[in-house]
C-alpha cells in the first residue's frame, strides 16, 4: 500500500509538471519539460528509485559536518560572517556573481549550506538542472521522520512543497531543492543536519517529546540578524539576475532606508500592503526619503524564515519575479524588520550615474 501511495503521489507530481510546461514556455514556444521525460520518470520509480543520493565525496555538499578549519581550507576566508536566529553563523562566500555560498557554522562545525549560482559545485545536483532530470534520478518522499535525543519529529510535504522545494536525503543530511517553477530548473540547494532542519521548520511538522527551538534573540541581536538578512537578500538577488543575463543592481542607502521604514510600518500597523495608511504608496515614500529615481518597483513579504527562503519565494511569484528581473532597474535597497521584508528597486537617471 505504501508503494502504491508513493506511485500515486509521483503521478500527481508529473500531472503538476504540466503547469511548469504552460508557464515555462519561452516566446519562441520552446517547451522546457517534455511529456517523454514524464513517462520515463514514472518507469524509473518502478525500478526502485532511491530517496537518498548518498553522501558526496566532492563539491560543496561534501563540506557538511566538516570543521570550520576544513571549510576555510576548501573555500578560503569568507567575505563576512553573518549571525542567524538558528544557532549558527552564516559564513558568506559572495566573491562571484555565478557562485554564491552561505555556510552555517555552529560549534566549529558546518551544519547547513545554501548554494546558488550557475557555477556552484553542488554535486550530485547542478544549478539549472531540469526538473525532469531530478525526478528521474531521485524519488521524492512525502514524509520524513527523524529523532534527536529523546524527541521524535515528522515533516509532511504538501503537493506544492514537492513541486517547488522537495526534500531529499544526501547521506545523513537533508537537501531542500528549490525549483524555479517558471523555468522548470533547480534554482538553489539548502543542506541541513537534523537539528538545523528542525529549527528552521520549512514544512508542516508534528513532534513528540521536547521541541527543539532556537533561543529567543535579544533586541540588539535581532537587529544584527535583520541587517545581515538585508545583505544576503541583496547578494542572492544579484546572483539570480546574473543567471538571467541581467546586470547586477547597486546598493542604495536612501532606498534601503525607505524599504526598512515600510517593513517596520507593516509590522507596527499589522497591515501587509504596498500602501501605508500613514506614509502612502511607494512613490510617496521614496519622495519623502529624498530618493531620486526615474522608475521604481517594490517586493514585500512576511514570515519567511530567512533571506534564501524569501528570495526563492519572490522568484516563484509572477509579480515579484517581474520586479526582481526587471532589466530597467539599476539600484536596490532592502529593509527587514521582525520577519517583514521589503525590496525597493529604482532606476536612477543616466546623468546622475555619470556624476559618481
Amino acid at each position: 500500500m505504501r508503494a502504491l501511495f508513493r506511485i500515486l503521489v509521483l503521478i500527481c507530481i508529473f500531472l503538476a509538471a504540466g503547469f511548469y510546461i504552460d508557464i515555462g514556455r519561452k516566446e519562441k514556444g520552446e517547451i522546457l519539460v517534455s511529456q517523454e521525460n514524464t513517462i520515463k520518470d514514472i518507469n524509473n520509480k518502478e525500478n526502485n528509485l532511491s530517496s537518498n543520493t548518498g553522501f558526496p565525496e566532492k563539491g560543496v555538499a561534501s563540506l557538511m559536518g566538516k570543521s570550520a578549519g576544513e571549510l576555510k581550507e576548501s573555500l578560503g576566508e569568507p567575505s563576512r560572517i553573518d549571525p542567524s536566529f538558528y544557532g549558527y553563523d552564516w559564513w558568506i562566500y559572495n566573491k562571484s556573481s555565478t557562485d554564491y555560498i552561505q555556510a552555517g557554522v555552529s560549534n566549529n562545525k558546518v551544519v547547513s549550506l545554501f548554494a546558488t549560482g550557475e557555477d556552484s559545485d553542488i554535486y550530485p545536483f547542478k544549478i539549472g538542472q531540469p526538473i525532469g532530470e531530478l525526478y528521474s534520478s531521485v524519488f521524492f518522499e512525502t514524509e520524513f521522520s527523524l529523532k534527536v535525543k529523546d524527541s521524535s519529529y515528522r515533516f509532511e510535504l504538501s503537493e506544492d512543497d514537492l513541486n517547488t522545494r522537495p526534500l531529499v536525503m544526501v547521506g545523513e543530511y537533508y537537501a531542500q531543492l528549490n525549483i524555479d517553477r517558471f523555468t522548470g530548473t533547480l534554482s538553489s540547494v539548502r543542506l541541513m543536519d537534523a537539528a538545523a532542519l528542525i529549527k528552521l521548520r520549512p514544512y508542516e511538522m508534528v513532534y513528540r517529546g521536547e521541541l527543539l527551538e532556537p533561543p529567543l534573540p535579544s533586541p540588539a541581536f535581532e537587529e544584527e540578524v535583520e541587517r545581515a538578512k538585508e545583505k544576503q537578500i541583496f547578494d542572492i538577488t544579484n546572483v539570480i539576475r546574473v543567471r538571467h543575463q541581467l546586470k547586477p543592481l547597486i546598493w542604495d542607502d536612501l532606498t534601503a532606508s525607505a524599504a526598512l521604514a515600510h517593513s517596520k510600518d507593516m509590522y507596527e500597523s499589522n497591515v501587509f500592503s504596498h500602501t501605508s495608511k500613514t506614509y502612502g504608496v511607494l512613490t510617496d515614500r521614496l519622495e519623502a526619503g529624498k530618493v531620486s529615481y526615474e522608475a521604481a518597483g517594490e517586493n514585500i513579504a512576511a514570515n519567511y524564515s530567512d533571506a534564501p527562503a524569501v528570495v526563492e519565494g519572490w522568484l516563484n511569484s509572477k509579480g515579484h519575479r517581474d520586479s526582481l528581473l526587471n532589466e530597467e532597474f539599476t539600484h536596490l535597497g532592502v529593509g527587514v524588520y521582525k520577519k517583514h521584508y521589503t525590496q525597493n528597486f529604482i532606476k536612477k537617471a543616466d546623468d546622475e550615474e555619470a556624476k559618481k
